[in-house]
């Protein structure tokens, strides 16, 4: 079946909600809070953009004034959070704009986004990040948080300023697509970030050893006639930055690894004590360089689809707790960018409003429990990013998605929400998908059929 418009059915409810924000109550869930671990049936109130209470099999006192949504076992989480996305505002709105990005980020689910530097201007003073803030605030129906540039202008040359960054809104540093190549850049970057308590977010491509590789080194690119990206581009930045770790002691988060060597390279790393975190694309946890067929250009990306046994390593990682967190890596190009022979084409891809029904497959193939796929999306980015988010708890902010994990159909991007339609899960069958999305207890994105008031 052909996936149709996702409008809401019940749109005098939404508007109830973002206006006044009456309380709701989810009656009839399967609650899931990846922060715990806890899975069961159970009933959620929430009042005042926060959950008042959750009661885990019986049902609580429902308010006078509370709207009931009938959830018949489907799962209601924390909303996700998604800790890489690029869009295009300021500078490039024809290919994304934070309203846009935000919709997309709704119909998927996604509470809570992180905007990647990678603008016009780039996001390297506080004017900057007041701008997307404020831009936000006015546009987008999902939290925005701003990611700063390491260097300035992302030329891997000049730090930032990272405490006057800090105080405008900036909740991490990267330099987006490029890596800092430089090692004593790096290293007083490092250095600086311990000072502030900042998160050092790294792009691990070594970018003389990408040279002008456009997929995964080995005989697929080779049969295919491409120039191959060797694994060694990957593992020797993060081994070269996890030694600048050693040696600084500041937190760092390598934002996508994609290869089994760098699984064990991270392993060894927290092993070892040492403050680092990392994350997969959702891309390179469910495809592998077998899904470019016949030159998909929607499927080169950056760091690109790998091995079959690289993917498998990455599952394995997600399981053990090596890896931290799943991201979308959301970076939409338009149509003159994309409809390229396959070498001339840029990187990127949407991601954002596919990364929930993408990542399900983990689930339903048995590769990854519920717990542990929401755990990557909701809990562990909520923690490194120190932010409330990511738990089911009384008290917490009522971010929520619920969720149909069966329902099944084929994906159409012309039902895509983003401005751009480059999905590498075009026309994928794919099962399970958010039916409603709250963010700070206001309705943003909904499916349902039909509510009912509480009696």
């Amino acid at each position: 079946m052909v996936r149709h418009s996702r409008r809401s059915a019940f749109a005098e409810l939404e508007d109830k909600a973002l206006t006044t924000l009456r309380p709701i109550l989810f009656a009839d869930a399967t609650l899931c809070d990846p922060a715990t671990g806890r899975q069961g049936h159970g009933h959620v109130l929430v009042r005042d953009g926060r959950i008042a209470d959750i009661a885990w099999g019986a049902r609580p006192g429902t308010p006078d004034d509370a709207d009931t949504i009938a959830c018949d076992g489907q799962v209601l989480a924390p909303g996700l959070i998604d800790m890489r996305a690029f869009v295009g505002e300021p500078g490039a709105e024809h290919r994304e704009t934070l309203a846009s990005a935000s919709a997309a980020a709704a119909a998927g689910g996604v509470t809570t986004l992180v905007c990647m530097p990678d603008t016009n201007p780039v996001i390297d003073g506080p004017a900057i990040v007041d701008f997307v803030l404020r831009r936000a605030r006015d546009t987008a129906c999902v939290s925005i948080l701003p990611a700063a540039a390491i260097t300035k202008g992302l030329a891997g040359h000049e730090m930032t300023e990272f405490g006057l960054l800090q105080e405008a809104g900036a909740v991490a540093f990267t330099d987006g697509l490029k890596a800092v190549t430089n090692a004593q850049v790096m290293r007083r970057a490092l250095t600086y970030a311990k000072d502030f308590g900042a998160l050092l977010m790294q792009h691990v491509e070594e970018p003389h050893l990408v040279g002008e590789g456009v997929m995964n080194e080995g005989e697929m690119a080779s049969r295919l006639g491409l120039i191959g990206i060797p694994r060694e581009a990957e593992t020797v930045m993060l081994e070269r930055d996890i030694r600048l770790v050693r040696l600084t002691g500041a937190r760092y988060h390598a934002a996508m690894i994609s290869c089994a060597d760098s699984v064990e390279i991270v392993r060894r790393a927290k092993a070892d004590g040492l403050p680092v975190t990392c994350g997969a694309s959702v891309n390179n946890l469910v495809l592998n360089e077998g899904d470019i067929g016949h030159y998909r250009t929607f499927c080169r990306l950056s760091p690109p689809l790998r091995h079959e046994t690289d993917r498998l390593a990455l599952v394995a990682g997600l399981n053990d707790g090596v890896i931290d967190v799943i991201v979308s890596d959301h970076n939409p190009q338009d149509v003159e960018t994309k409809r390229l022979p396959f070498a001339e084409a840029a990187d990127g891809a949407l991601g954002i409003e596919t990364l929930l029904g993408a990542a399900l497959r983990l689930v339903h193939t048995g590769d990854v429990t519920l717990s542990r796929l929401l755990a990557a999306l909701t809990a562990n980015p909520a923690a490194i990013l120190t932010r409330e988010a990511g738990r089911l708890a009384a008290g917490a902010p009522a971010d929520l998605v619920l969720i149909d994990p069966e329902v099944p159909y084929i994906l159409d991007k012309r039902t895509l929400k983003s401005r751009s339609k480059n999905s590498p899960f075009d026309e994928a069958r794919l099962q399970g998908a958010a039916v409603l999305t709250l963010v700070g207890g206001a309705i943003v994105f909904s499916t349902l059929a039909r509510t009912q008031a509480a009696a």
